[in-house]
C-alpha cells in the first residue's frame, strides 16, 4: 500500500488525521493533494453510509485506499438533531456562528443536566477489492451557552466538556485528538488497518 488518500479537502482536519495516522509509515493524501476535485452527493440517512459513499466514490476514481468520515453533534433535548443533518443544518451555507446560536437559542432555560450532547464520527474505508471497513465512535458532552475558543471548528466552541472544564474549541490539539470523536475512531480504524497492512 503506498498511499492513502482520504476523501475531505478539509486541512484543520488532515493536520488531526496525519498526525494520528503517521505510525502506519504511509503518506496520507487529501483530495486536494491527490488532484481530485469531485462533488460528492452524501445523500446517506446515517452517517454510516455518507462515510462510505465518499469512501467507495474515491477509490473507485483512484483505485487506492480511501477513507473518509461523517461526523454529527446529537443534542439529546433535541431529539438528537442535528445528527446526519451537521453539516446541512439551518442551510448548507449558513455560518457555524449562526447554526450555533440557533442550538444554544433552541436551549434557552434548559438546565446543565439536560443540554447533554455527543459529537460522533464514522470513519469508512474503502479498498480497491471493494472491502468496506467502518469505525464510530463518539464524544460525550453539553451544549454550553455561548461561544468559547478559537482552536476548533464548526459546533465545537459550544460543546462543553465538563471534565476539561472547556470548550472543545478550547482544547489544545494534543488534547483534542486524545478525546475527540474524529481521534478515537481514527484509532480504531488504524489497528484494523495496521492488522491488514501486516
Amino acid at each position: 500500500m503506498e498511499k492513502i488518500i482520504f476523501a475531505t479537502g478539509n486541512e484543520g482536519k488532515m493536520k488531526e488525521i496525519r498526525e494520528i495516522l503517521k505510525d502506519l509509515n504511509i503518506p496520507v493524501l487529501s483530495m486536494k493533494d491527490a488532484g481530485i476535485h469531485v462533488d460528492i452527493v452524501e445523500d446517506g440517512d446515517t452517517l454510516e453510509e455518507n462515510a462510505v459513499i465518499k469512501a467507495r466514490t474515491i477509490m473507485q476514481l483512484t483505485g487506492q485506499l480511501v477513507l473518509a468520515d461523517d461526523s454529527g453533534l446529537e443534542v439529546d433535548y433535541l431529539n438528537k438533531e442535528p445528527g446526519v443533518y451537521s453539516a446541512r443544518y439551518a442551510g448548507e451555507h449558513t455560518s457555524y456562528h449562526i447554526k450555533n446560536r440557533m442550538i444554544v437559542d433552541r436551549l434557552n432555560g434548559v438546565p446543565d443536566e439536560k443540554r447533554t450532547a455527543r459529537f460522533v464520527c464514522v470513519i469508512a474505508a474503502a479498498f480497491p477489492d471493494g472491502t468496506i471497513l467502518t469505525t464510530r465512535a463518539a464524544m460525550e458532552g453539553r451544549i454550553g451557552y455561548e461561544e468559547k475558543g478559537a482552536n476548533g471548528f464548526g459546533y465545537d466552541p459550544i460543546f462543553y466538556l465538563p471534565e476539561y472544564g472547556c470548550t472543545s474549541s478550547e482544547l489544545t490539539m494534543e488534547q483534542k485528538n486524545e478525546c475527540s470523536h474524529r481521534g478515537k475512531a481514527l484509532r480504531q480504524m488504524k489497528e484494523k488497518l495496521k492488522d491488514l497492512l501486516k
